[in-house]
């Protein structure tokens, strides 16, 4: 498979910069709907694709940002398997030293409904048989975990080793929103929820009383806000930034995206402003596109979307600090050059 980011840095250290553990899902993407199938209807549409999804959406934004990225999660034996094994080892560059083929076990499904710049989502898990736990942690400067579930030991040693710890969560399917996430946040550095579980969460009314009540929780704490931006707290300093002004096709991912470029901000040792205007903007970029984790936007795709005339100039110089960062291979490319992966399943070439 090539590399649909022909310009993506080398990693920047020699061991990996984030490791990740979790589930990779075959996401199905139907798209262009005019709304969600009414019961006992049939919607037709000609939009389809597929592409990794689940904890693969953080990996691969992550990977095309530079950064080195390992994932332990298990993989189907299926088609749906070794499309996404392909697709993330050798096409996205994601390490997979840490994960394993299961023999027998038909890979998770999801199926995304994009309309009006929403979605919902239809999801397929056939139980998991055993797998081995992480064992001791690689070593990585950050780690990302989903705090709905108990903070694994080899994310406590990570920290302890002087990593951070990246914490990410996904709705609450028994809207109970227990107080146990919030107890485990003493083992987190950096917390990016959204703003309706940030608000679920700490029995809060707006966004701004959720991020407070956060704040005195955790070190870093970013409360997303879709369309209307984000905000964020660090110790006593607060940012808001709002979104990029595009026109928002398919949002599935972006929250995971958002998440990605937010890490590297933090790696590159930026402000606090600065890191929720990257978020934004590799956000903003991959909702322009169907597809999910293959949506995430390459370093081209940021050096030639200046070039686009689609925001005003005056927006743009809010991003100027980004310029800097990008590979020296991509500043003289145009628009028309930046390659993207195709988010469709195709037969093994």
């Amino acid at each position: 498979m090539s590399d649909p980011c022909g310009g993506r840095p080398e990693p920047t250290t020699a061991g990996l910069d984030v490791f990740l553990s979790g589930q990779v899902y075959m996401d199905m993407i139907f798209t262009g709907l005019p709304g969600p199938p009414p019961p006992g209807g049939e919607v037709i549409t000609d939009g389809l694709g597929s592409a990794p999804g689940g904890v693969a959406n953080m990996a691969v934004a992550m990977s095309r940002l530079g950064l080195r990225v390992g994932l332990a999660a298990a993989f189907g034996d299926d088609i749906f398997g070794t499309y996404l094994w392909d697709t993330l080892a050798e096409q996205e560059n994601v390490d997979l030293a840490w994960s394993r083929r299961m023999p027998g076990w038909s890979s998770p499904v999801t199926v995304s409904l994009a309309y009006d710049a929403d979605r919902s989502m239809v999801t397929y898990v056939n139980p998991l048989p055993p797998l081995a736990p992480v064992g001791a942690p690689p070593p990585a400067r950050t780690c990302v975990i989903d705090i709905a579930q108990p903070v694994p030991p080899w994310a406590v040693e990570l920290r302890a080793a002087g990593g951070l710890v990246v914490a990410d969560l996904g709705w609450d399917p028994t809207e109970t929103w227990s107080a146990d996430v919030l107890d485990r946040l003493r083992h987190v550095d950096i917390f990016l929820p959204n703003a309706v579980e940030a608000m679920a969460y700490t029995r809060t009314s707006t966004p701004s009383a959720a991020l407070e009540h956060l704040a005195r929780l955790v070190p870093t704490v970013v409360v997303k806000r879709g369309a209307e931006g984000a905000l964020a707290a660090h110790g006593r300093e607060r940012a808001a930034e709002p979104a990029l002004p595009v026109d928002a096709l398919d949002p599935t991912g972006a929250g995971d995206v958002f998440c990605a470029a937010f890490v590297y901000g933090t790696l590159a040792g930026w402000g606090l402003p600065q890191r929720l205007r990257f978020a934004n903007l590799c956000a903003g970029l991959s909702v322009r596109h169907y597809s999910g984790s293959l949506g995430a936007p390459c370093w081209g795709e940021i050096a030639a979307f200046g070039e686009t005339g689609e925001v005003p100039g005056e927006v743009l110089e809010n991003y100027a600090f980004v310029v800097e960062h990008i590979p020296d291979s991509e500043l003289d490319r145009g628009p028309e050059s930046v390659a993207r992966a195709q988010p469709t399943l195709r037969g093994r070439q």
